[in-house]
């Protein structure tokens, strides 16, 4: 449907596709923000029944919306029961059916963002529809959403605010939140989407984290979690105070919380300290084709999916015997069918007990952008990317140094 309106009446009534097209529920409604200044209402997600329950299904998580269905990017689904936040509209229950000027809202019309990196969908138009004495069937119109903009407006300050930072880069807006009173703060987290909210923890400081989140509820507070990079969440957790660290622990999945327990169990200041074991791991059999796939993912970072770390099985950390790497330049240069196996380079790995210093003079010396770090027995725990190794190794305070850069409209 690339380049086409898509009715909101449509999608509710579209089955919910996981990564491979396999129905596992059935949507039910799309939920909405207000844009920033002038720009359109834009989709956040969309509720859905699953396994009985009704969930919230992040737009970030959706790859495609076509005749057949909406179908997920991957095989993740959040099954915890929706919960509507401030200044979010639901298009089924909150603007259909709803009256503007004498005529009622039939239906909402959505188009893709193509001038937004991080994509989605947009308000586009909205159907109009009137009766009158004269006319047994009502008549029908399609306005610009900009003509009926009260049905999207905020209902909060930071609501609105919220829209406004969301197309900001997350060091920009963390910046404006660390220029709030705390109250502020909070409020404007409450307001923000899970995943943006999690963007913009990963910019602050662990201290200010905490203080940011502590007025989330459990359930809030784990779906923001769940879009943490696994390092980034090691270090928030790590911060807290133990009781609340083992609330957390004990509510999460328990692969993900055995995963967290993993990467806390290393010093600070250390490799494991630094190291996040999502990365992309494939056998030495897969061929590049696969590979390339792989990469094509947008929700791997830039810097791990520069490259395929290849192992013997199993391929979650701990893995079996690692094997080697090929980078992304690499993959391209082959032929698609070819094995990773018979492209394979090797480069040096580390320990997780060596420090900071020395995970950066490594990278420097061998002009690396990630580097696999691996147990006594060969087996690959995950890697570290040279972003993290420059949050690690620049001088303390160089965050607050960007406040000057950014100003908040927020009095």
């Amino acid at each position: 449907m690339a380049g086409e309106l898509i009715y909101a009446f449509r999608i509710m009534r579209l089955p919910l596709l996981d990564a491979g097209g396999a129905s596992i529920g059935r949507v039910d409604d799309v939920v909405v923000v207000p844009g920033r200044s002038g720009s359109a209402p834009r989709v956040v997600g969309f509720t859905a029944t699953s396994q009985r329950r009704r969930i919230f299904v992040n737009a970030g998580k959706v790859g495609q919306i076509a005749d057949d269905g909406v179908r997920l990017r991957s095989w993740d689904i959040d099954l915890n029961p929706f919960k509507i936040k401030k200044g979010e509209r639901l298009l089924g229950r909150d603007v259909i059916d709803r009256r503007v000027n004498g005529e009622t809202v039939s239906d909402v019309a959505l188009r893709e963002r193509l001038d937004s990196k991080s994509g989605g969908w947009e308000v586009a138009q909205v159907r109009l529809a009137k009766r009158t004495a004269l006319r047994r069937r009502p008549t029908h119109r399609l306005v610009e959403w900009v003509e009926v903009a009260s049905l999207f407006a905020a209902v909060t300050e930071m609501a609105a605010e919220a829209a406004r930072l969301h197309d900001m880069h997350p060091t920009d807006v963390a910046a404006v939140v660390r220029s709030l009173p705390l109250a502020q703060r909070r409020q404007l987290a409450e307001a923000m989407d899970d995943d943006r909210l999690a963007d913009v923890l990963e910019e602050l400081p662990e201290s200010e984290q905490v203080g940011l989140i502590e007025g989330l509820d459990m359930d809030r507070l784990l779906a923001v979690l769940d879009e943490m990079e696994s390092d980034d969440l090691a270090d928030l957790l790590a911060e807290m105070p133990g009781e609340q660290r083992a609330r957390i622990l004990d509510a999460m999945d328990d692969e993900d919380a055995e995963q967290m327990r993993r990467l806390l169990s290393y010093e600070e200041g250390t490799a494991g300290g630094l190291m996040t074991p999502e990365i992309i791991i494939l056998g030495p059999t897969s061929t590049v084709a696969e590979a390339l796939a792989e990469i094509r993912d947008p929700e791997w970072l830039v810097s791990i999916a520069s490259q395929v770390f290849v192992c013997r099985p199993p391929y979650k950390p701990p893995t079996g015997r690692y094997l080697g790497v090929v980078h992304f330049q690499r993959l391209l240069r082959e032929a698609p069918g070819m094995e990773l196996g018979q492209c394979l380079e090797t480069e040096p790995t580390i320990t997780p007990d060596i420090s900071d210093r020395e995970v950066a003079e490594r990278l420097a010396s061998y002009n690396m952008l990630s580097i696999g770090v691996c147990d006594e027995a060969g087996r690959l725990l995950g890697a570290i990317t040279i972003d993290d190794v420059l949050d690690r190794t620049l001088p303390t305070g160089w965050r607050q140094r960007r406040r000057h850069q950014t100003t908040s409209v927020v009095p």
